[in-house]
């Protein structure tokens, strides 16, 4: 059935207030909630459909956040797209990458991540179809971009969530494989270590091996006497958790935490207070075994990495709300981006220091 031009275009403008409507309701819910100040699309027109797994870092001159976006998820025209905040508004989305550049035919991209280099380079790490890991670097905060560089020798780069800067000026990325070993496992952890600012890379692990417990997608957070925590996703309906006590050189057994997981993805940091903040979605896999629902999406601190209080609800509604990332900006604040429905991605500004927090009981997120 063709639809006449002012008809369809009555239904666009219909679905443009439902969406503002549904941002303009969010807000005003998490304004309520103690340490918000602010919340926000990252943009509210693109030439995509739809969006998914943001990443965020501070640039001297701004923040930056990139995502996948296309018309559905693997498929070919999945490119990476970025927006800068200058002036307090995001700039218009920009593709800075996409499967044609490398591959013939193009393929998709997907699972960005952002990290400035200190006193070098932005690094724009992501993955084509086949899995295969590329780096771009940008010296102007992300104006301009360099070609792809495709990463050999069983690196893969940061597979979802943010590298981090350890005490010796090493870089450690946190990475995963989801494809099957020779043996059968699936759905490792491994770290990628950097003491010369990125240009090449040592494979610590995997960690894992795969068959009790599937893991993907670690965040780091660090403890007193170089000790680190690593958390992040699993096909068991909770969070992983390994530690390690030489920065990152080796880690002990993984192990699954009382918090719950959906299969979906979680990022965390360490707070320059000492305290550590998750962001993830308190559900767990359903009695199937197939994933959870993505919603909702809490926020929770804690000052050893084992007892977790619950600080934040991000959103409570039906649909997807996934895939955080999150940093903490010079002027302390804390910064946390996700997807909103696959339809943008969505910003918010959170002062730690202003979180009222309250235990979870029995597993069940408090009213």
């Amino acid at each position: 059935m063709k639809i006449p031009r002012r008809q369809f275009v009555v239904f666009c403008l219909l679905g443009l207030t439902v969406i503002g409507a549904a941002h303009a309701a969010s807000t005003e819910s998490l304004a309520a909630q103690s340490g918000i100040l602010k919340s926000e699309p990252i943009y509210t027109e693109a030439p995509f459909p739809q969006c998914h797994a943001s990443t965020i870092v501070e640039t001297k001159s701004g923040l930056v956040v990139a995502w996948f976006g296309g018309t559905k998820e693997g498929n070919p025209d999945v490119g990476i797209w970025i927006s800068r905040l200058r002036d307090g508004k995001w700039t218009p989305v920009v593709e800075v990458a996409n499967g044609a550049e490398t591959e013939s035919p193009r393929v998709n991209c997907l699972n960005p991540v952002l990290f400035q280099v200190p006193n070098g380079p932005l690094m724009l790490f992501y993955k084509t179809g086949k899995w295969w890991a590329y780096v771009k670097r940008s010296t102007d905060d992300g104006v301009t971009w360099s070609k792809p560089e495709r990463l050999y020798n069983g690196l893969f780069g940061p597979v979802k969530n943010k590298p981090v800067l350890l005490s010796d000026g090493s870089i450690l990325s946190p990475t995963s494989t989801e494809f099957p070993s020779p043996d059968g496992r699936m759905w490792r952890v491994q770290f990628e270590r950097s003491a010369d600012a990125g240009k090449s890379w040592q494979v610590i692990g995997p960690v894992n091996e795969g068959r009790e417990i599937q893991a993907i997608q670690p965040s780091i957070l660090f403890h007193p006497g170089k000790r680190l925590q690593a958390l992040g996703r699993t096909a068991q309906g909770k969070i992983y958790e390994i530690w390690s006590e030489d920065e990152g050189r080796t880690w002990g057994t993984m192990r699954l935490t009382d918090l719950p997981n959906p299969n979906s993805g979680t990022d965390a940091l360490t707070l320059r207070d000492g305290r550590h903040l998750l962001v993830y979605n308190h559900t767990t896999v359903r009695a199937d075994g197939k994933n959870g629902p993505r919603s909702p999406l809490n926020v929770v601190v804690s000052r050893d990495g084992k007892q977790w209080q619950a600080a934040l609800l991000l959103e409570d509604q039906p649909g997807e709300f996934s895939y955080p990332a999150v940093i903490q900006t010079a002027d302390g604040l804390v910064h946390i981006t996700y997807t909103w429905k696959r339809q943008t991605i969505r910003h918010a500004v959170v002062d730690p220091s202003r979180l009222i927090l309250r235990d979870i009981v029995g597993g069940q997120w408090p009213n």
